[in-house]
């Protein structure tokens, strides 16, 4: 089984084909120009180049002769002797962004990205987790993550990116985490097509780095808006069947709301930062995050507050039975977790 998020995605380098379907024979009558060899089967035609330049300005040049067909001509561009495939068609406009946004592609396609950590803490300041978070590789270009995932859901790589963000993070988490310390991870639900099947990835990292499923928490990422809740209801269900834990991020604000957050039931719930911010000077904010907690208390979720920048913040969302925090006042994201973080781990209730 295959699908088009999870199928290879070759950089485009030296000589190729360019793939083109459906054939349109006011497009085929129009790029018949002299020396220039084109191919046709019954559903698709085709054309060899000899370097990038040449393939840019043959799509440059399809879009020019017919602007509707950008709607419809889907293409694809292989290495040299590689075969047209059904998985790896896109549309010509996301191909165009493709080259559009050649550097920031190229960092996908590349790997050029790393996976920092954020501590996360429990009601006494013990580290017991991080979540793992994209940047920029060491001595490597600079890109923001935003701007990153932005690209790869204009180019249509959405699904490859989130992919291998997840695989780096279950990669960096074994390089320095113990066993025991929990490891908070994005996923992006649109980028999860069947979920048996696009989740093999993620299993078989953590399967082949002997780490244990327990200690993961794969969380649905900010600013994702939830368009089919059968689909993520059923990527809950398979992350949870292979004995992982799932969490809702931004509850609160945007698109994860109350009632989303009951209707899904997570292990965790991430109350937005911005209900956090002086929060203990805000008495709209507390009532706010008052009744998540006790909604949460409900299916039994445990409740994080994001964005912790001042001790007063901390102190209220203790006070009221917020049993995990996050934020800058605890520490930034960092290649590396700070030494001695794990002194009372293997003793840590939480986990247990």
């Amino acid at each position: 089984m295959n699908c088009s998020g999870c199928s290879p995605i070759y950089p485009i380098e030296g000589q190729g084909t360019l793939y083109l379907r459906p054939i349109s024979p006011a497009l085929l009558e129009a790029l018949q120009t002299p020396g220039r060899l084109i191919e046709t089967s019954d559903d698709m035609m085709w054309m060899d180049f000899s370097n990038l330049e040449t393939v840019q300005n043959l799509i440059k040049e399809i879009g020019e002769i017919d602007p509707t067909l950008r709607d419809s001509l889907t293409v694809q561009i292989m290495p040299i002797y590689e075969q047209a495939n059904e998985e790896s068609w896109i549309s010509l406009t996301m191909q165009e962004s493709r080259f559009k946004h050649a550097e920031l592609v190229s960092i996908i396609l590349e790997h050029q990205f790393s996976s920092h950590m954020q501590p996360i803490v429990d009601a006494s300041e013990q580290i017991i987790g991080y979540e793992f978070l994209l940047r920029p590789a060491e001595n490597g270009k600079s890109f923001s993550s935003y701007e990153l995932f932005e690209v790869a859901r204009e180019t249509g790589l959405h699904s490859f990116l989130d992919r291998l963000a997840r695989i780096t993070a279950i990669e960096t988490s074994a390089l320095f985490l113990p066993h025991g310390v929990k490891r908070f991870v994005n996923f992006l639900p649109s980028s999860i097509y069947n979920p048996e099947y696009c989740l093999t990835h993620t299993f078989e990292a953590i399967e082949r780095l002997s780490l244990d499923p327990k200690d993961f928490v794969f969380e649905v990422v900010e600013t994702e808006q939830i368009q089919h809740m059968p689909i993520l209801q059923q990527i809950f269900e398979v992350y949870r069947s292979r004995g992982m834990s799932v969490a809702l991020d931004d509850v609160g604000a945007g698109y994860s709301t109350i009632e989303l957050m009951n209707r899904l039931e997570p292990d965790f719930v991430k109350i937005d930062r911005s209900l956090i911010d002086r929060c203990d000077q805000d008495s709209t904010k507390q009532e706010k995050i008052l009744h998540i907690v006790e909604m949460s208390s409900r299916f039994g979720g445990q409740v994080l507050a994001e964005g912790i920048e001042r001790m007063e913040e901390f102190e209220f969302c203790r006070s009221i039975g917020i049993e995990l925090a996050q934020g800058y006042y605890f520490g930034k994201p960092s290649a590396q977790p700070p030494d001695g973080s794990y002194s009372n781990t293997s003793s840590n209730s939480w986990n247990n």
